[in-house]
């Protein structure tokens, strides 16, 4: 059913940077439509610690997390494979919030400022300098400019044609909530053969436990409990964690085939936010930072451009290319270093020796993967 209306912009995905992008556009009277697939809230595979450098932004859009209780963490600790652990001051300090939360304050802002369609996108076209965007349940929208803010990885990008998802990738992603007597003001990184996994307070006091490791890694065992008693508890900390935590969720939930390989800011005329865009790697803890810093600056940027008399899609699209690599190229970059070491036992070690020698080594590397204040 073809919808009569058209949108100065069309938002495919509800998350973080869809959301929060939703809310900067309308709060200057641009007409948009967020297409998301699932009603708030729910939870999602995601660690729940998010750098402080967003606070300033979300206050200026009328978000506060500390009014729902997140916790405010200012130190973090790391172990390796065999539970030797450093620990350093943050230099910015974040927050812990869930997913479950966040997102439905953003929504609660957003929910009487622009037009809301819950359901899944088909397909997307563009033709005329307009596109048409088509969901499964035979909606058809249309919009001057689409942003692409679905996440890690879509049926959009097959319909897309993106390079990355037709690579094979062997992430995957394991995250539940558990009753746990952990430190309020510490977000943690715990390494094991195969991965990683971050512990992090939320503002419901329960402890989210989320962990990236390889397939490879993982169909030995062949269920999630069995890997957790097996692999991830060869680390220390990881075992006390996992022995005695009691879980809240039914099942864990999880998140198969995550590509860290490079992607495109703009694809087909679409313009990517969030991990849509380029994903961090969760070791760096700041994926939720870059989701909500990548909705303000392509906002702020199309809000800007838009109002010149004069513009050209092909100028837009260019330019916020070379804003999103300038302000993100390099933190993914270090990100994709760090898992490169940390993957291997040998060099991992190393490192920590080495930061143990010289404390200022580790933040300095947790400051190359955040930003400054977004003010």
């Amino acid at each position: 059913m073809a919808n009569g209306e058209t949108y100065d912009v069309l938002i495919i995905g509800g998350g973080l940077a869809g959301l929060a992008c939703a809310l900067h556009l309308s709060k200057n009277n641009r007409k948009v439509l967020l297409v998301e697939k699932q009603q708030y809230p729910h939870h999602k595979v995601c660690g729940e610690y998010v750098s402080m450098e967003v606070v300033p932004y979300l206050k200026s859009l009328g978000i506060d997390p500390f009014s729902v209780g997140a916790k405010r963490i200012g130190n973090f600790e790391i172990s390796n494979h065999k539970g030797q652990l450093l620990k350093t001051k943050l230099p910015l300090g974040g927050f812990g919030i869930s997913r479950y939360a966040f997102d439905a304050m953003l929504y609660n802002a957003i929910k009487d400022k622009v037009t809301l369609h819950f359901d899944t996108v088909d397909t997307v076209q563009y033709h005329d300098n307009h596109f048409e965007v088509i969901t499964q349940g035979k909606e058809v929208f249309k919009a001057d400019y689409v942003v692409g803010a679905y996440g890690k990885r879509s049926n959009i990008d097959v319909d897309q044609h993106r390079k990355f998802i037709t690579e094979k990738t062997p992430w995957l992603a394991v995250k539940a909530h558990y009753e746990y007597d952990f430190k309020d003001d510490t977000v943690a990184l715990h390494n094991f053969n195969g991965g990683y996994c971050g512990l992090s307070k939320t503002e419901m006091d329960t402890v989210n436990a989320c962990y990236l490791t390889t397939y490879k890694s993982f169909k030995e065992f062949g269920n999630i409990e069995d890997f957790q008693k097996q692999v991830l508890s060869k680390n220390p900390y990881l075992k006390e964690f996992f022995q005695n935590a009691k879980p809240l969720f039914k099942k864990p939930l999880t998140i198969g085939q995550i590509s860290f390989d490079k992607k495109l800011p703009v694809e087909n005329h679409i313009f990517m936010i969030g991990d849509s865009a380029g994903l961090i790697h969760p070791l760096c803890g700041n994926g939720m930072a870059m989701a909500i810093h990548s909705a303000k600056i392509f906002s702020e940027f199309f809000l800007k451009s838009t109002k010149k008399e004069s513009y050209s899609r092909l100028d837009l699209e260019t330019q916020y290319t070379q804003l999103w690599n300038k302000t993100f190229s390099n933190r993914l970059k270090v990100g994709r270093n760090i898992q490169g070491m940390l993957l291997h036992p040998k060099a991992t070690n190393v490192g920590f020796s080495v930061a143990k020698m010289f404390p200022s080594i580790l933040p300095a590397i947790i400051k190359r993967t955040h930003g400054e204040l977004l003010v």
